[in-house]
């Protein structure tokens, strides 16, 4: 019988070994690896939380010092990240706020709109206890554009600052939100001593609709400066009082031409009908500032039979006028004024011809019948011109007139920057925020707070 022989185990390859041995290794290291991950995502939830609740009692450097370890590590989580940017807009250090938004922004794949109008407040409210009046100036400006019941807190501590422009802008903000004319602080307004303010304070009073305030309406007409009585008769008018009509009137006709155009600007503010004749007579008044008042409140009027008076005061001599005439002729938007504003955009003066543009746009003018003027007066070396430009085309409408505003918002000058970024906010439209996003970067306090004020105008859907 044949003896049947064992046959000896061949060994495994060493090649076959290795890839198992590497599989293993993979396997271990990728439980290793959730694990970590794991217990990361609990750490930056308990740090989250903890860090939550510092927020919520106030305590931003706690709440910075707990965010800041996850960071610095290369994918901090959403919640860190959200946290984070409020954090940075509540300590005042808004680029910071921004950066970390645009982390969120790229790892959630989309904006948070919400977050982002916190963002853009935020960089505004840094300039509000700057040492210079312009820049507060420029933060109080940004929030009444904001159109918002957020601003209102702001607003009511802007009534407290050292300068009576700043005061001003204050209570014309509070004036034009519902929450911020029953504010408690803007009567306490009507005590300001600058009358700028007093009067601001009573137009708003006067928007409220609330009778109750026309006790304190009735003693302000007794105050020492004329445009504060006229204030404080228009706001009675506002109220239904419409006798009060019969001072403002009287005071159109007053000696002192700062008087007359404080009246006229307000016949026009109330569109009160029966002014037409006065106004159209003052076309005719010996001081420009009075013809330029009396043009202005005809736009407010909105009434066609000024056209023609208009048109003629498209020849005044003095520049200023001029512009009146042309903005004015925008606003009550009649076509047949059309052809005379097409003249007027060859005027000599680069002012008179930026308030026309204005006018053409507003009235639906193609922006290709005027990107002409418009090149030739952003190519000015005046800053002021380029600005003017600048808010000339926050009438228009169309990507041509998006283009051009956004060239300026890359002006070597702050102040044509600022007058295309209102100008934007004006104009509405998410589809502007990226852009207005990137302004946010800019290298001037006053441009970012600015573009602040448009951004969160465009997401709180004003326009």
């Amino acid at each position: 019988m044949q003896k049947v022989l064992k046959q000896p185990r061949v060994a495994e390859p060493r090649r076959a070994m290795r890839r198992r041995l590497a599989t293993v290794v993979a396997l271990a290291c990728l439980l290793s690896g959730a694990g970590s991950l794991s217990a990361a995502g609990v750490k930056q939830t308990d740090v989250v939380r903890e860090a939550q609740a510092a927020f919520a009692q106030r305590q931003y450097d706690r709440a910075l010092s707990l965010l800041e370890p996850s960071l610095k590590e290369g994918s901090p989580s959403s919640d860190v990240l959200s946290l984070a940017v409020k954090v940075f807009v509540k300590r005042g250090k808004p680029a910071d706020a921004l950066k970390a938004y645009e982390r969120l922004e790229a790892a959630l794949g989309k904006d948070e709109e919400l977050l982002l109008r916190e963002v853009a407040v935020g960089f505004i409210t840094p300039v509000l206890t700057d040492m210079r009046e312009q820049m507060r100036g420029a933060g109080y400006t940004a929030l009444k554009e904001l159109n918002s019941d957020d601003a209102v807190p702001y607003l009511e501590d802007g009534l407290s600052d050292g300068s009576g422009l700043v005061r001003a802008l204050a209570a014309e903000g509070l004036g034009r939100l519902k929450a911020g004319q029953r504010s408690v602080r803007l009567r306490q307004a009507l005590d300001d001593q600058a009358a700028m303010v007093r009067a601001a304070a009573l137009k708003g009073l006067g928007r409220s609709g609330d009778r109750s305030v026309t006790a304190l309406l009735e003693k302000a007409q007794s105050d020492e400066q004329a445009s504060v009585r006229v204030a404080a008769s228009g706001a009675l008018v506002m109220l239904g009082r419409v006798e009060a009509l019969a001072k403002i009137r009287e005071a159109a006709e007053a000696p002192n031409p700062e008087d007359r155009g404080a009246a006229l600007r307000m016949l026009g503010d109330l569109k009160d009908r029966q002014a037409l004749p006065i106004l159209l007579k003052a076309l005719s008044d010996i001081q420009p500032s009075v013809r330029g008042a009396a043009a202005m409140a005809l736009g407010d009027l909105g009434l066609p039979e000024a056209v023609p008076a208009l048109i003629t005061a498209l020849d005044d001599r003095i520049p200023a006028v001029r512009a009146a005439a042309a903005v004015s002729l925008g606003e009550i938007g009649a076509s047949g004024s059309v052809p005379a504003l097409k003249k007027a955009l060859a005027n000599v003066n680069p002012a008179v011809r930026a308030a026309t543009l204005a006018a053409l746009l507003r009235l639906g003018t193609p922006y290709s019948e005027c990107a002409e003027v418009v090149r030739g007066l952003t190519g000015s070396s005046e800053p002021g011109i380029r600005a003017a430009v600048g808010k000339a085309l926050g009438n228009g409408r169309g990507e041509d007139v998006i283009g051009a505003l956004q060239l300026l918002l890359g002006d070597p000058l702050p102040r044509p920057r600022i007058a295309a970024a209102r100008s934007l906010g004006q104009i509405g439209g998410k589809e502007l925020a990226p852009m207005l996003k990137n302004a946010l970067k800019d290298q001037d306090d006053a441009v970012r707070a600015t573009v602040g004020g448009a951004l969160g105008r465009v997401l709180y859907g004003h326009k």
